[in-house]
C-alpha cells in the first residue's frame, strides 16, 4: 500500500500542472452546467462549504511548519479556491452586460487564474487570506440582497461591514491556532485585504460591478409586442435566422410614426420588488452615445424565466440605437443593440411567444 501511493505521489509530482489546470477547467465547467440560481439553496450551500473549506484548509496548513504541508492540504485548497472563484465567474456574468462591467469579472477571471498559477505561493499566509476576503465579500454582495430582499448602496455597503466581520472572527481563530505565522504577516494580511476592500467598492460606485442577482433572461427589439386571453407575450419583429449570433446591431426597418418596442424579462429572486430603466440611446456623429428617452419600469421577483415588461418610442433617427437596461442607480443589467434602417422593402416578420402572465408595460415619447 505505501509503496502504491509512493508512485501515486511521484505521478501527480510530476504531471502536476496538468492535472491542475484539467482540475481547475472541469470545476469551471461543472459550475457552469450545475449552478442554477443565485437564490437557490444548493447553490448557496455549495459555495458556504467550499468557503469554510478554504477556511479549514487555511488554519490546518498554517499548523504545520513551512516546507511540511503535506501532499492533500495544498491541492484541496487549490481546487476549493477555483471552485468559489469558479462559482463567482459565472454567477456575476449571467448578471450582466459584459461590456459594461467587464473591469469587476476581469478581476474574479485574474483571481480564478492566478488560483493556478500561483498556486505554489500559497504557502504565504497573506496571499491564501486574500483569495479567502475576496470569494468571501464577492458572495456577500449577492448573499445580502436575497437575505434583506431590497437593493441599494446600502445593502452593498451591509455585504462589506458583513464580510470584514467574519474574516476579523476567522483571524482571530487563525491567531490563535498560528500565532507565530500571523503575527509575521499581521501586515501583508490587513494590507491585501484593505486594497480588496478600497478597489471592490471603487467598482461597485462607479457601477462596474454588476447588478446581481438580477439578470436578463431574455430581451430584443419588436415592431408590436400584444398580450393574447392566456396572457401570453406576442412580439413580432424581423425573421432572423443564424446571422442573429454574427451581427452586434441587428437591422430593424422602421417606418416614421411607428412604434418600436423594447422587450425585457429580468429575473429577481422572490423577495425583491424594485424599479428599473429602459434607457434609449443612439449613436451620434461623434461616436458618443447618447440619452433619447428613459423609461421607468417597475420589476417584481419570483418568476424563474424573468419578470417580462417592456417599453415603446416612437421617434428615431437613422443609425445605430440601443436600450440599456438599468437599475435605478445606472448599473447595466442588459443591453438590446439595434440598428434602424429608414422605411424600405419590408423584410420578412415573425411571431414569438415570450411567455404568460401579463405584468403591464409603460411608454414615452
Amino acid at each position: 500500500m505505501a509503496k502504491t501511493l509512493t508512485k501515486l505521489k511521484h505521478y501527480y509530482d510530476y504531471y502536476e500542472r496538468r492535472i491542475s489546470v484539467a482540475s481547475l477547467v472541469a470545476g469551471f465547467i461543472f459550475d457552469s452546467l450545475t449552478l442554477q440560481r443565485v437564490d437557490n439553496l444548493l447553490d448557496n450551500l455549495w459555495i458556504t462549504g467550499n468557503l469554510l473549506l478554504s477556511a479549514l484548509v487555511i488554519v490546518f496548513l498554517n499548523r504545520r511548519k513551512e516546507g511540511n504541508e503535506g501532499f492533500w492540504l495544498p491541492n484541496i485548497l487549490q481546487f476549493s479556491f477555483g471552485a468559489l472563484l469558479g462559482s463567482i465567474f459565472v454567477f456575476y456574468l449571467r448578471s450582466t452586460a459584459l461590456m459594461v462591467t467587464w473591469p469587476f469579472l476581469a478581476l474574479v477571471l485574474f483571481a480564478l487564474i492566478a488560483n493556478e498559477f500561483f498556486q505554489k505561493r500559497y504557502t504565504r499566509l497573506a496571499l491564501r487570506l486574500s483569495f479567502l476576503y475576496f470569494a468571501l465579500f464577492s458572495f456577500s454582495i449577492f448573499l445580502m440582497p436575497i437575505a434583506t430582499g431590497s437593493l441599494g448602496a446600502w445593502v452593498f455597503l451591509l455585504s462589506g461591514a458583513v464580510s470584514l466581520l467574519v474574516i476579523w472572527l476567522f483571524l482571530k481563530l487563525v491567531r490563535r491556532f498560528a500565532r507565530e505565522q500571523f503575527l509575521e504577516q499581521r501586515t501583508h494580511v490587513w494590507s491585501f485585504i484593505g486594497v480588496i476592500f478600497f478597489v471592490v467598492n471603487l467598482l461597485y460606485f462607479t457601477n462596474l460591478i454588476p447588478p446581481i442577482p438580477l439578470s436578463l433572461k431574455d430581451g430584443g427589439i419588436y415592431h408590436a409586442i400584444e398580450i393574447d386571453s392566456r396572457g401570453r407575450y406576442l412580439a413580432t419583429g424581423e425573421k432572423r435566422g443564424v446571422e442573429r449570433y454574427f451581427t452586434l446591431f441587428p437591422e430593424v426597418y422602421w417606418q416614421p410614426g411607428q412604434p418600436l418596442y423594447a422587450y425585457s424579462a429580468i429575473y429577481s429572486p422572490g423577495s425583491i420588488e424594485t424599479n428599473i430603466v429602459h434607457d434609449w440611446q443612439y449613436k451620434n456623429e461623434a461616436g458618443e452615445w447618447i440619452t433619447a428617452t428613459r423609461i421607468p419600469l417597475h420589476l417584481e421577483g419570483g418568476r424563474v424565466e424573468g419578470f417580462r415588461t417592456f417599453s415603446e418610442k416612437f421617434t428615431f433617427s437613422p443609425g445605430l440605437w440601443r436600450v440599456d437596461v438599468k437599475t435605478n442607480r445606472g448599473q447595466v443589467i442588459g443591453r438590446l443593440n439595434f440598428e434602424v434602417i429608414p422605411t424600405g422593402p419590408q423584410p420578412p416578420i415573425a411571431t414569438e411567444v415570450k411567455g404568460c402572465n401579463y405584468v403591464g408595460n409603460d411608454s414615452l415619447d
